[in-house]
């Protein structure tokens, strides 16, 4: 029987990744029960099931390697628990004896490599013998600029990767691996590793071109990677009209350097562009990667290859870097640039399954998604169709749950959804469960995010003590679009309504609860739903309902209307300068950034009619920052110290200053986004103003500072204007 229920990869002892295979487990397991005479007909198919599906559940992942090692101890840990010790324990004997045959053979391989004696075999299938001098003296050329780099040491581990009969591209990834075991002893072995990878992209890359360059291969084959892409049908045939001279002169392979090893290593595993042959090589450069997004995002600009190389440098020189999704998809055939997606479930079948499908599609493209739920009537409820009763809202999630694995973001990372729930809905405490590892698996969603919207007045309620009611949402249809004193004031009346199927709990128990589960689980989320409405910019457009997958935009949702965040983040460790923060970078970046924010939208690949429909409308974006903690080292800043608590009021206000800024500069060159008017914008209201209305809407003191450091009246004019 073979196993085909893992597609992965596997990495072996010598660092390199192969495909898995379940038929060697089930063949050791049955040698193992053989020798103890323990061999039942179906024996070693029943625990190699038990053990692939043990791997396919919690290791393997698309973004995780999981070693040999690693595998034969969960092996071990079956047998073990399926009572099988005598297998287990012969099991066990088999592993430590190839252990010492392996020790043995590596003896006499490091004996080779010093005296030279080694073979390696080349390309061709020659053989080369392995000079270990030779390497320390390429690995001392590649870091040169290194203080603390020791090629003997890097070689010296490299030898211990070594075995009979190794390709010379193995021998490389020795080198490579032998680095990054050195990692935590400096960091400059990361930057080392980083640069052995780029070495190896570079080798591979010249094949899947089938072009070799005399001196920079960036920059010389830049014109044949776009024509590759092209051919494959991968990239937009609109890239061939850019001026490719002027954009391969702008490339910098020095910025390679830039790298670390984890991001290299995240950059070459998930992001370049590769072949479609199987298996797969990437033909796509880490300078070309930058630029491909640089162009895509430019396909739209009077002054596009100008405009480019603006895009390039920041992302290139780690400014400003776009969202993954961008980075993915920017200049290809399939443009989904969003991050996030937040939608509204509608209470019909219809409504409800028409949601999988928006998000299966959604996701495919690799967008995360944030899903509101509560119009979902609750277990009991009737329905009037079929007068008959209905399940709730939590086999639904299930499905959803289900949609989330089956549809991961284009097979480059596993899917990613969340699931929303106001907390007067009458299955809450069911879907507090959601995440628990006991109970009933038909009632449990693994590996969706859940989750709680919670309105002011249930924390009124806790405060007092107080009793909380839970309804059914097809019994209370308005309390889902109200928000603050509105929701309120109906939110009372429908208590005193006595409906069928409301019932009263106490909010410290609901709380107790909710605490309970994300201690055990981490879930649910926390999010409120009164302050995200009352400072909601477009609040003269309807409610927000929801947030996303990183519960970080809030946006509203309808029925025609699935809100897209675009995004990507400021890299502030590279905004400090000279012992303080560079206001000039952080003003050009910033600029540069909202306009590549901004293009997003209109070049956008929209997977539903709905996504469309809000984003053209709202043109909503978000621009964040990462770096921060790298910021605060290199100005050597204590985190837990007031002078952070000023910087970080000082950064995120100049941020904010030169964002809305720029984004002002491009409503007057572009115009303002269909749905200005009316807005908070328009009614001349910053985001520091909304705060005196959540404390209004409140009736209480918000201790949140005031106070600005910098002069806003420029803005408001300019935005006015």
């Amino acid at each position: 029987m073979a196993f085909p229920l893992i597609s992965a990869k596997i990495l072996k002892r010598n660092g390199s990744m192969v495909d898995f295979d379940g038929e060697k487990i089930k063949n050791a397991i049955a040698k193992a029960a053989a020798i103890v005479g323990e061999l039942e007909a179906d024996l070693p198919e029943r625990m190699t099931e038990k053990i692939l599906r043990l791997l396919d559940e919690h290791y393997f992942q698309p973004e995780k390697a999981v070693g040999v090692e690693e595998v034969q101890d969960i092996v071990e840990i079956v047998l073990m628990r399926s009572g099988q010790l005598k297998i287990a324990k012969q099991y066990i004997l088999y592993r430590a004896e190839h252990k010492e045959i392996r020790a043995k053979k590596q003896e006499e391989v490091v004996r080779k490599a010093k005296h030279k004696q080694f073979e390696v075999i080349d390309e061709s299938g020659k053989k080369e013998i392995f000079d270990p001098g030779e390497w320390e003296d390429r690995i001392r050329e590649i870091g040169k600029d290194f203080s603390h780099v020791s090629p003997q040491k890097v070689v010296g581990e490299a030898i211990n990767l070594l075995y009979d009969g190794m390709k010379k591209e193995e021998l490389s990834l020795a080198i490579l691996n032998a680095t990054r075991t050195l990692i935590e002893q400096h960091y400059e072995y990361s930057s080392l590793a980083a640069r052995l990878l780029w070495d190896q992209v570079e080798q591979e890359v010249s094949l899947a071109l089938g072009e070799t360059a005399k001196n920079s291969v960036e920059k010389e084959l830049f014109p044949a990677y776009i024509s590759k892409g092209i051919s494959l049908e991968m990239l937009d045939p609109r890239m061939a009209e850019f001026d490719l001279k002027k954009l391969s002169d702008a490339i910098d392979p020095e910025r390679n350097n830039l790298f670390h090893y984890l991001g290299a290593r995240t950059i070459y595993d998930r992001y370049l562009l590769r072949t479609r042959e199987r298996p797969q090589k990437a033909y796509e450069m880490p300078q070309w990667l930058w630029m491909r997004v640089a162009m895509g995002l430019s396909l739209n600009e009077e002054n596009r290859e100008e405009k480019a190389i603006e895009f390039y440098n920041v992302l290139s020189q780690f400014y400003f870097i776009s969202s993954t999704p961008t980075l993915f998809n920017s200049g290809t055939t399939h443009s989904q640039m969003s991050s996030c997606y937040l939608n509204t479930v509608d209470d019909s079948l219809t409504g409800i399954f028409k949601s999988y499908g928006d998000v299966a599609q959604l996701s495919k493209f690799a967008g995360g998604i944030g899903t509101d739920w509560t119009n979902i009537r609750s277990t009991g409820s009737m329905i009037h169709g079929t007068n008959g009763a209905s399940q709730g809202v939590i086999p639904f999630l299930k499905i959803f749950n289900d949609v989330c694995l089956a549809v991961n973001q284009g097979g480059k990372r596993k899917g990613a959804m969340a699931a929303y729930l106001e907390i007067w809905h009458s299955d809450v405490e069911e879907f507090l469960e959601l995440r628990k590892n006991t109970g009933d698996e038909r009632r449990r969603t693994h590996d969706i995010h859940t989750a709680l919207w919670i309105p002011d007045l249930f924390m009124k309620r806790l405060l007092k003590n107080e009793d909380w009611t839970l309804f059914s949402p097809d019994e209370v249809s308005d309390l889902h679009s109200s928000y603050g004193k509105d929701f309120e004031k109906k939110y009372i009346a429908y208590e005193q309504q006595n409906l069928p199927t409301a019932r009263k709990i106490k909010a410290m128990d609901l709380w107790k609860k909710s605490l309970t589960m994300l201690f055990e689980t981490g879930h649910p989320w926390i999010t409120f739903k009164d302050p995200c409405n009352v400072r909601n910019p477009q609040d003269h457009c309807g409610t927000v309902h929801n947030s996303n997958l990183c519960t970080e935009i809030t946006l509203n949702t309808s029925d025609d209307e699935t809100a897209v965040c675009n995004l990507g983040s400021l890299n502030m460790s590279n905004m400090v300068q000279g012992g303080k923060l560079n206001e000039d970078r952080i003003r050009a970046t910033v600029k540069t950034a909202i306009r590549m924010l901004d293009n997003v939208i209109n070049l956008n690949f929209y997977p539903t009619k709905e996504a469309k429909n809000s984003n053209m409308k709202h043109r909503p974006i978000g621009l964040g920052m990462m770096g921060y903690h790298d910021a605060l080292y290199q100005l050597n800043i204590d985190f837990a110290s007031e002078e952070q608590i000023a910087f970080a009021d000082q950064s995120m206000e100049m941020v904010s200053y030169y964002a809305i800024f720029a984004s002002s500069e491009l409503a007057k060159e572009r115009g303002s986004y269909e749905s200005y008017q009316g807005s908070k914008w328009d009614r001349g209201l910053m985001p520091v103003d909304t705060l005196a209305l959540l404390e209004e809407e409140r009736g209480e003191e918000i201790l949140t500072p005031k106070t600005a450091a910098m002069d806003w009246v420029p803005v408001r004019e300019h935005i006015a204007k």
